[in-house]
Formats: C-alpha cells, sequence, structure tokens
C-alpha cells in the first residue's frame, strides 16, 4: 500500500474535484461514512452516548458527518466546536449547516468545564476530529487541554485521519497528541500514520481511499509504500550450498567476537549456501566454537588485533568469486583497518553490504560510493545516518523519509535506515516503510543479525532490491516470533539468529492474505 506526504494528499484532493469533478462534499461524505462503519464496528452507535471534538478546519468538517451519522443510526451525540464557527468554509460549513437543522447539541467550548467533563464521564465514546494532518505547530492553549483531558478520560477515542497532534509528515507529536483506540486516515496513509511516535498513537489503523480511483492513489509518483509481501523463490530439491548463494564477511576485531559470528551465522541460519569469514587469525577459534559451519578465512592482523591492511590484495581475489561481499560488522576504529574498509569498497566489483565500522569508514569519503561500479548497501542507525547525511539526528529524525530520500539518490545506494519500522531507500527515490519487528530487538548485536539476513534473501535468488526488503521484513519477523515466545524484554541477537528457521518457515507457508492482516498496514474500508 502507498504511503503520501501531506503534500501529496492535498494534491490528490484537488485533482478529484478539479479534474475528476467529484465534488468536496462527496469526499467529507465518504471520509465520515468509513468513519462512522469503524465506530460501528469498534464500539457500536445505536443507544450509545459520544462526544465529538471538532477543530475549524475540514476535519472538523468529518466530524460533523460523523455525527449526522451517529445521530441517524440511533446514537446520542454533542458536538463541541474549538473556535469560531463562523470560520468554517466549503465542505465543512456544509456540513455543519446541516447537523445544525438537526436536534443535535453544538457547542462551541471555551474551557474544560464540569459540563465537558460530566459529558465525557458519561459517554461511551469520543470521536477526535481536532485537528488533521497538516499541523506543523506545538499544541498550546485549549487545543492542549481538551487533548489531555481526551487522553484521561479512560473512553474509547477514535480519530479521524491522524489523532489530533501527530504531524502527518513525520509522526512527531507536537508538544502532545490524542492517543486513540483506532483511527481513520483518508485517502492514503500519511507518512505520519506509519513512523513512531505517531504509529503508537493511532491504535488500529484503517484507510479509506475514499473515491479515488486506483490510478490515483496506486500512482507511480508516491514514492513512499509499506513492505509488502515478496514471495521467496522456492528450494528445489536437488539444490547444493552454492546455489543457495557464497557470501563473504570481512568482519570483527580482538575485542568484536559476537559481529562477525552474528552476521555470518545469521546468513546460514536465514538460508544461505556458503559463508566465508575473513577475520583476525587470533579470534577465528573462539568464534569456530559457536559457528563451526562457517569457513573461515583468517587474516593478519594489527598490533591492535584487528584487521591489517597486508590482507587487501588475497580478499579482493577471493571477493571476485562471491555473490557479495559484506564488510565492517566489528572492524573496530583502528586507522589501517579502516584504510583497508576504504581501499576494499573502492574496489570490490561484486555487491557490498556496508555495515557498522564499515560506514565510519567510508562516512567522510562518500564519493567512493558514487564512483563504485557494483551496487551498494547501507545500514546505519540513526548516528551512522547522521555522519552519512551530515545531518544531526534531530533532523534525520524529524525527516527520515526526505532525508533517506535525498541521500540514496545522492549516493546510487541502497539504504536500510534502522529503527522502529524501519526504511528501506532507494536512488530512485522510492521508500519502504517495514512493519515487522520491536522493542525487544533494541540490543547489542541485532543489526549484524540483519546483514546476515539480507545477504540470505539475496543467495536464496532474490533480486539485490527485494532481497534487502525481505531481509529487513525476516529479521523483524524473526524478532517478533522469539518475543510471543519470551516477551521482549531480554530479546538477545541470539534470539533472533535463532528464530530464523522458523522466520522463514512461517513465510513460506503464510497465504499473503495472512500476511496482510499483520504486516500490510491498514484495514481499508
Amino acid at each position: 500500500m502507498k504511503v503520501c506526504k501531506v503534500s501529496e494528499m492535498r494534491c490528490m484532493d484537488r485533482y478529484a474535484v478539479e479534474k475528476l469533478d467529484i465534488p468536496e462534499e462527496i469526499l467529507m461524505e465518504n471520509a465520515g461514512l468509513a468513519s462512522s462503519f469503524v465506530l460501528e464496528s469498534e464500539v457500536g452507535i445505536k443507544d450509545k452516548k459520544f462526544v465529538v471534538f471538532c477543530g475549524i478546519g475540514n476535519n472538523g468538517g468529518d466530524g460533523f458527518v460523523v455525527t449526522r451519522k451517529i445521530h441517524s443510526n440511533g446514537g446520542m451525540v454533542k458536538v463541541y466546536v474549538l473556535g469560531d464557527q463562523e470560520k468554517f468554509q466549503g465542505a465543512a460549513k456544509t456540513n455543519l449547516d446541516i447537523v445544525s437543522k438537526l436536534p443535535i447539541d453544538i457547542r462551541r467550548i471555551a474551557s474544560v468545564n464540569n459540563e465537558v467533563r460530566r459529558d465525557l464521564l458519561h459517554c461511551h465514546g469520543i470521536v477526535d476530529a481536532i485537528f488533521g494532518t497538516g499541523l506543523d505547530r506545538e499544541v498550546t492553549g485549549l487545543h492542549r487541554e481538551v487533548i489531555q483531558f481526551i487522553n484521561a478520560s479512560n473512553k474509547k477515542v477514535l480519530s479521524l485521519d491522524i489523532p489530533s497532534g501527530v504531524n502527518g509528515d513525520t509522526g512527531e507529536v507536537m508538544g502532545v497528541a490524542v492517543k486513540a483506540d483506532s483511527t481513520v486516515t483518508y485517502g492514503l496513509p500519511k507518512v505520519g500514520n506509519m513512523l513512531y511516535p505517531g504509529y503508537g498513537l493511532c491504535g488500529r489503523l484503517y484507510v479509506t481511499h475514499l473515491s479515488f480511483p486506483p490510478s490515483l492513489h496506486n500512482s507511480d509518483d508516491i514514492k513512499v509504500q509499506i513492505n509488502d509481501f515478496i514471495v521467496l523463490p522456492g528450494r528445489e530439491r536437488d539444490v547444493y550450498k552454492g546455489q543457495m548463494g557464497e557470501v563473504l564477511f570481512i568482519a570483527g576485531a580482538s575485542s568484536y567476537f559476537g559481529a562477525p559470528y552474528f552476521s555470518a551465522f545469521s546468513f546460514l541460519k536465514a538460508g544461505g549456501g556458503y559463508v566465508r569469514l575473513a577475520a583476525p587469525a587470533s579470534i577465528a577459534p573462539f568464534i569456530a566454537m559457536k559457528g563451526s559451519e562457517i569457513v573461515f578465512v583468517p587474516q593478519k592482523e594489527t598490533r591492535s588485533g584487528s584487521l591489517s591492511l597486508e590482507n587487501k590484495e588475497k580478499l579482493l581475489e577471493l571477493s571476485e568469486k562471491m555473490d557479495m561481499v559484506v564488510i565492517g560488522p566489528g572492524v573496530s576504529l583502528d586507522t589501517e583497518t579502516q584504510q583497508l574498509v576504504r581501499e576494499l569498497v573502492r574496489a570490490i566489483k561484486k555487491p557490498v553490504l556496508i555495515d557498522g565500522d564499515g560506514i565510519s569508514a567510508i562516512a567522510n569519503e562518500l564519493e567512493m560510493i558514487r564512483e563504485r561500479k557494483g551496487e551498494t548497501i547501507l545500514t546505519p542507525h540513526l548516528g551512522e545516518m547522521s555522519r552519512i547525511a551530515k545531518k544531526s539526528v534531530s533532523d534525520i529524525h524529524k525527516q527520515r523519509v526526505d532525508i533517506l530520500q535525498l541521500t540514496a539518490m545522492s549516493l546510487h545506494a541502497i539504504i536500510v535506515l534502522k529503527g522502529a519500522h524501519s526504511l528501506i531507500g532507494y536512488p530512485d527515490e522510492r521508500v519502504f516503510i517495514n512493519l515487522s519487528g520491536n522493542p525487544g530487538m533494541a540490543t547489542a548485536g541485532s543489526g549484524d543479525v540483519l546483514t546476515g539476513t539480507i545477504a540470505a534473501m539475496f543467495g536464496l535468488g532474490l533480486s539485490l532490491e527485494d532481497a534487502v526488503r525481505k531481509g529487513v521484513f525476516i529479521h523483524g519477523f524473526s524478532a517478533d516470533l522469539a518475543a510471543a515466545d519470551k516477551g521482549e524484554d531480554g530479546i538477545t541477537a541470539q534470539d533472533i539468529l535463532d528464530y530464523l528457521p522458523a522466520a522463514v518457515k512461517r513465510d513460506r507457508e503464510a497465504s499473503h492474505e495472512a500476511f496482510r492482516g499483520i504486516y500490510e498496514g491498514p484495514r481499508v474500508v
């Protein structure tokens, strides 16, 4: 499913009105009808009491349509307007005028007084139609007071389009935001509906396409979408290990035993065929005690126990025989080793996945990434992305999609920006939002498991583009399976690695529809 920015949604609305001759009133009616359907399914309407809070924009107009449907379906409803009713325009004013002719109590609210408190105490549900997706300022004054009281009410809350107080383009909370039990977003989900913390405030998320034709809401011009289901290639009965991918991992140092192990062994656990690990000779025996299936290529070391520059030519020769090279997990920040990484990245012609300390090595010499003949994958967390994009962590957190698009395009690289709902960005500006995973993944070594999982998906026969998306999904899915059995607290990278076979098995067995119910985003109404 596509995910749009606020400006793109406005363009779709305008196109529908001006080019398709769909009146704004019909779009608002469709939004309200879908929302009332969700209210019926989530709370029930007949003989129940509701309080609707309406702002003075189109979101308030959507609230008036829902108000009318509550009334017509046998519910009792009271409306509080946050602002001057004379400021309503267009379809919102039309719907206010209609509701005003019905026996419905509509009041302008100046403060959360005893009457408001009493109404909320005795209602069955609240409809949040205060702000839409265009909010770009801190929520203060009366609006802040109302939102805080909604959150303290412990009543079922339906938010229209997005929980009020959430920025539609970033998902950030503008000071305070409604915590909804369910949200119906209009046209398409917005970026703010899908990224945290906004996603976590939406509750159960629905979408209505209004009256938009598929050619509009599935347009190739919309570059962001949910990381949907990719079918894994079948595993033939007569397959041999070389056919399931041969990958070289250049990883590890005297102080980093885990990173090379987790990255290389996860390749095997996720279905990859043949893995070689080029690690410092002194640590190879210790890693082999846990991962004896790994083929070791012991390397010369620096005085600090990291990979020596002397290994360059042999590593380049070996890389030519591989399908992919993973470089960086736990290689350390040793000056000589960092130089080795840079020279290898420049010279290796096969697809290269750069992670961890490898990203530190190339962060200040990004031209080498642009000039590479082979394809490049980068898997940074926010801090590493800050060094790549030359932006603050705060700026990236607020503009994740935009900065990822610009950086992937500039570097001609595939970039996985790791985090809650990891983002996968491509040089053509496409961005996929991944919905698998959980907070238990915030643990040392989790990112190393991701690198091996991506490499395994490539080994299984997916294109490099699809392998990255599938690898990110399977990595999160494995963590979800671990959390389901063990809980999120205390999940380790070893747990994620151990559940990889089950994740791939479940993925192969699951139908597309089963996947849709969990990981493909909002339910369409």
